[in-house]
């Protein structure tokens, strides 16, 4: 089978062009939208997740036992910034307190 070396160009070219474009959108992850709640910043499972490096499940203890407060949006578990960094001041500082050197 022979192809003519304008075509087999033609067809280089659309494959390259190809590749380009998906080269771009793997490089570049979509940035996730910030969701606002009265003007502060709002967190979802897996933003706390990363954050704490801990489980859903976890979180969904911390939730059970009223120490994270959150809302729900659309089905969905959100947590304001202000009651993440409480959150945080409150469960570690009493960790660190506890310790004896």
């Amino acid at each position: 089978m022979y192809i003519e070396n304008k075509d087999f160009e033609m067809w280089m070219k659309r494959i390259m062009e190809r590749f380009d474009g998906l080269e771009d959108r793997i490089s570049k992850p979509p940035e996730k939208k910030r969701i606002t709640y009265n003007g502060e910043q709002l967190f979802d499972n897996q933003d706390l997740c990363l954050m704490l490096h801990v489980t859903k499940r976890t979180l969904q203890r911390y939730r059970t036992l009223g120490w994270l407060p959150y809302k729900r949006i659309d089905q969905k578990a959100y947590y304001l910034e202000s009651d993440v960094e409480n959150f945080i001041s409150e469960r570690f500082a009493k960790k660190t307190k506890t310790f004896i050197y």
